[in-house]
């Protein structure tokens, strides 16, 4: 099945594909337009693999066996012999179709032509082929022999046979099979527009700042990389492009609008690490030049504080951290004159519940619930409030020298939204049939490396409480960008897993 693989493309995409397949035993023929460009492709693998050689990973039969089945190919015709092609040109439509047409004369009407593509409709590429069924999606993600996924995308017309064939073969060179029908962002780039343009949205208002976000995330939420540290990788071009075909593809849907924010950066060139080390950090030798976290100001703590939450963890840990600063926590249902007051709303902003419940507006700030309590803390200030009491509450808060961080209002602080976000386009993918709920879970913890699945983070902070940040975002905004999938909704109402299917009539 498959020995015989073509590659088109020599660049980091079509070269990790090559050194993939000829370690899992595949012959590999690599063509590429330049063919200068093809001998640097076999010249970058041959020294990683040399690499692995000398680190005991490989065997000196085990190296002469790979290098000796990755072969260059002068001319498309070279292809012939080849049971599968996967192309990974550029992004283009037009070029994309040129060469599966050349491509159809050269090779058996059994061949398999993959695309690597990324964003653009595989059905669209396919459309130019004689035999549309041949045709699939095969998207690799970079650094391919590192990035243990693929998704196998199923085209309109793609042959039931040729997905599963190609799983396996996936299977066998130790990448997992994310199938996936032909839908904008497929599985991956679509589940992913909840972290970052989220993240810009809250910068674009003026509720915190990219190093506070970044830092938010990675402590309290548990992420590797914060959404500006990721754009700064990745390149924000790249990143933007994406968004901005994915909202178009799917018909200008507010809950994947992109941010000006990032149209302004990219037309000013601060892309990140690949524009000279300007993009939303600046980077000197290739290190990251982060400002450190603010040092916290001792004040004189001189009010007591009132806690909104019944919650009796939360209640245990704020009072010890008060006792501890030499202040007092109310056990009264209503603040006294005197108290600083901590509310802890679930997607609402602080103006709106301080309204709702008839606070006072210049005593009272809200404090973030979701996520490590014990790894950072966030209080929202709102218009309103008294500077000195904002800066009491921090440092009675901080007193045990875990960082607390201070944002404007939100609905939804920041952990709230960015996690409600992943969950409910999570559910939105299983709700449309696009894979899997264990899919989902599994095919997005190996690609961006979020620390669980979209569904297993609603099941983590708990469904109801993501429903609830949703609604009340909705409510705030009034957008549509906000609206709770009905998956999430059903489940929650049902008291059932996220992870639980839907029921399909038997035959």
């Amino acid at each position: 099945m498959y020995e015989r693989i073509g590659i088109i493309g020599s660049g980091a995409m079509g070269r990790g594909i090559a050194q993939l397949f000829a370690t899992a035993g595949r012959e590999v023929k690599l063509y590429d337009s330049r063919v200068e460009a093809i001998g640097q492709a076999l010249e970058f693998n041959e020294k990683l693999l040399r690499r692995s050689l000398e680190k005991g990973k490989l065997t000196q039969d085990q190296f002469d066996a790979i290098m000796g089945r990755m072969r260059a190919a002068s001319r498309l015709e070279d292809l012939a012999d080849c049971d599968l092609v996967i192309e990974a040109i550029v992004e283009n439509l037009d070029a994309k179709q040129t060469l599966f047409r050349n491509l159809e004369a050269i090779l058996p009407a059994d061949a398999v032509l993959a695309t690597n593509t990324s964003s653009l409709s595989v059905t669209k590429i396919a459309s130019g082929c004689q035999r549309p069924e041949r045709v699939a999606g095969f998207h690799f993600f970079n650094p391919v022999p590192l990035m243990k996924i693929v998704e196998v995308v199923r085209a309109t017309r793609t042959d039931p046979a040729i997905i599963d064939k190609l799983c396996k073969l996936a299977e066998q060179a130790g990448h997992f099979p994310a199938v996936t029908p032909d839908t904008p962002g497929f599985l991956v780039n679509h589940a992913g527009r909840a972290y970052g343009t989220e993240a810009l949205r809250i910068q674009s208002e003026g509720i915190a700042s990219v190093e506070q976000v970044d830092r938010i995330l990675r402590d309290m939420a548990g992420f590797r990389m914060g959404p500006f540290e990721l754009f700064d990788l990745t390149g924000l071009d790249v990143s933007h492009a994406v968004m901005e075909s994915i909202f178009g593809q799917f018909y200008d849907d507010p809950r994947y609008t992109p941010s000006y924010l990032a149209a302004q950066r990219v037309a000013a060139g601060l892309l990140g690490r690949k524009s000279d080390g300007l993009g939303f950090y600046r980077y000197e030798d290739g290190k990251q030049a982060t400002p450190e976290d603010p040092a916290p100001v001792p004040v004189e703590i001189d009010r007591p504080f009132w806690l909104d939450s019944q919650e009796t963890g939360l209640r245990a840990k704020v009072q010890a951290l008060l006792e501890k600063a030499g202040a007092t926590l109310e056990s009264d249902p209503q603040p006294s004159d005197e108290a600083i007051c901590l509310i802890t709303p679930l997607g609402y902003d602080a103006s709106s519940v301080i309204a709702d419940k008839g606070l006072p507006p210049e005593r009272t700030l809200a404090l973030e619930t979701l996520g490590h309590f014990d790894k950072r803390r966030v209080l929202m200030r709102q218009p309103a409030l008294q500077p000195a009491l904002e800066a009491q509450a921090r440092w009675a808060l901080g007193i045990d020298g875990v960082p607390v961080e201070v944002i404007n209002d939100s609905p939804g602080f920041i952990v709230q939204r960015i996690i409600a976000s992943i969950v409910n386009l999570g559910c939105e993918i299983a709700q449309r049939g696009i894979a899997a709920p264990a899919t989902i879970d599994r095919a997005i913890q190996l690609a961006l490396g979020y620390p669980k699945g979209p569904l297993a983070f609603g099941e983590h902070y708990g469904t109801r409480n993501v429903l609830n940040i949703l609604q009340g975002m909705q409510h705030c905004y009034e957008e549509p960008r906000y609206r709770p999938s009905p998956w999430l909704r059903r489940r929650v109402q049902l008291n059932l897993s996220l992870h639980q299917p839907d029921q399909v009539e038997s035959a």
